[in-house]
């Protein structure tokens, strides 16, 4: 007869190997593959059963007087064997052996570790709000109701099948319930095999793995759970009630619960906490029930914001060549004058440059010769925004490398081609947008007299916004460089790359 062995507490921290099987060899800590198939938690066999001379059966002893080595709870929500001599303080001690190790509640079963491995993940958006993409490579977790990112390893790959050595604490917790998931689209990210999972707050994430079969793996798990989850939420407060109840029965607390119901002004007192408490679970049902932003936005309920949005897909909303916000801000600044000192230099008030950007995005009639936008440095702080707030840059990121080649080549005229030839490659949207940039940038240089804003300066002020890499982690100093050297090459040849005609 095998030991029955129970199921790990939804509340424990995920397995590592080094903590919780210290016996066990290289190759069982670190298989080839460390991606546990779906539901296989869900048919648990104990693999590691001790031997005779560590307290199981012999082949001479009767199949049920083994000894199971004994569980000592220690700090930390970790567990030891002892000898078992000390079985009588044991939790498996008065356990029968044919117990059941599956609880018979469906929740329950949710609550199970389903899938663990080391996978690449960027945040796009939090709760609606756009975020630069940072690609890192994390341990991950889908267990429950949740996907749960550990805090960056720096001794950890995702070609890597091992587990980390050391688990630090959760980054992400993302909660699935009513939650998407899907196949990002090209736009979205240059990787292969990205997922893209929307949360009901608003909430977005890139998921990737280099393997195929690995990214289908975790496609499936996940998307099995959002399935088995449906579009409920767990209510935090009652989770909380039952927490404190539990609590107080095991300190005693319904002693006191007695000595109060005594109080003739403890009944009065109850009735009114009761209806509160009612009132207030009605209420937070109806919140989180609510429909989520992305749902609302698909169905067209809410207009899609200006700021954060992709370039192509702005312009074939509003049916443009180029964003209808770009050009009004070019026009603006060239009525008042390009040589005002510090154009695009200097900053406007930032709260101006936020209510500006609300009004972008929630008012389709803008006026910019009000007299709310006289400050023609709001105007300008605010188109600086809008790029620096794209989901990727005016060149996109699979350009970057391109132009770091062309910005290499010594020959001048060979140098000034290849940079015609990969802005002309440009999706029609970023082309479009380019050369109205660059010629009115270029017209701004031409007052460097009197607004003092250089060749120099202008790249300074646009080139870590309209071109910069997706992985932001390697030389710094570098990637400044070349940006700085592209822009002003560009502008200098604004008239060759973009011609009038």
């Amino acid at each position: 007869m095998r030991p029955s062995f129970t199921r790990r507490s939804p509340n424990r921290r995920p397995p590592t190997p080094e903590t919780d099987y210290p016996k066990l060899s290289p190759r069982e800590l670190s298989p080839e593959e460390g991606y546990s198939p779906d539901g296989s938690y869900k048919q648990f066999d104990y693999a590691g059963i001790p031997s005779a001379d560590q307290g199981c059966a012999s082949p001479g002893t009767p199949e049920t007087s083994f000894d199971v080595p004994d569980m000592v709870t220690t700090s930390g929500n970790r567990q030891s064997t002892s000898s078992g001599s000390s079985r009588g303080s044991s939790p498996f001690a008065s356990w029968p052996p044919s117990q059941s190790v599956y609880p018979g509640s469906k929740d329950e079963q949710l609550k199970s570790l389903e899938k663990a491995g080391m996978l690449y993940r960027t945040r796009t958006a939090d709760k609606g709000k756009r975020l630069r993409k940072n690609w890192t490579c994390v341990w991950t977790v889908l267990e429950g109701d949740a996907l749960i990112f550990f805090k960056d390893s720096k001794h950890s790959s995702s070609s890597s099948a091992k587990y980390p050595s050391v688990l630090s604490s959760p980054e992400f917790r993302v909660n699935l319930h009513g939650a998407s998931l899907s196949w990002a689209h090209k736009d979205r990210s240059s990787r292969k095999n990205v997922l893209e999972l929307k949360t009901r707050d608003g909430s977005e994430y890139l998921i990737q793995h280099d393997l195929d079969s690995i990214a289908s793996m975790w496609h499936n798990a996940i998307s099995n759970r959002i399935g088995k989850l449906g579009i409920d939420f767990p209510l935090e407060e009652e989770d909380d009630n039952i927490a404190t109840v539990k609590h107080k029965e095991q300190t005693g607390g319904n002693k006191e619960k007695e000595s109060e119901k005594k109080h003739p002004a403890f009944w009065h007192c109850h009735s009114s906490d009761s209806d509160s408490n009612k009132i207030r679970n009605v209420l937070k049902k109806f919140l989180l029930k609510r429909p989520s932003l992305q749902y609302l936005r698909d169905r067209g309920y809410i207009k899609d914001q200006v700021f954060g949005c992709a370039l192509q897909v702005l312009c074939d909303r509003e049916k443009s060549t180029v964003p209808n916000f770009v050009s009004q801000c070019i026009t603006t600044v060239e009525k008042r004058g390009l040589d005002i000192d510090g154009l695009y230099r200097i900053s406007g008030n930032l709260a101006t440059i936020q209510n500006l950007r609300f009004k972008v995005d929630h008012d389709e009639h803008l006026d910019l010769d009000s007299g709310r936008w006289d400050d023609v440095h709001v105007i300008t702080g605010a188109l600086k925004l809008f790029f620096r707030e794209l989901p990727e840059p005016l060149f996109p990121f699979s350009y970057f490398d391109r132009f770091i080649a062309a910005a290499k080549i010594i020959d001048s005229a060979k140098r000034r081609q290849l940079l015609r030839e990969i802005v002309y490659s440009l999706p029609p949207a970023n082309f479009n947008t380019s050369r109205v940039l660059f010629q009115h940038l270029s017209r701004v240089v031409e007052f460097r007299e009197k607004n003092r804003m250089s060749l120099q300066s202008i790249a300074i002020v646009f080139g870590p916004t309209l071109l910069r890499p997706q992985d932001e982690e390697g030389n710094i100093a570098m990637y400044m460089f070349f940006q700085n050297q592209i822009m002003e090459q560009i502008l200098s040849q604004t008239s060759y790359i973009f011609p009038e005609s």
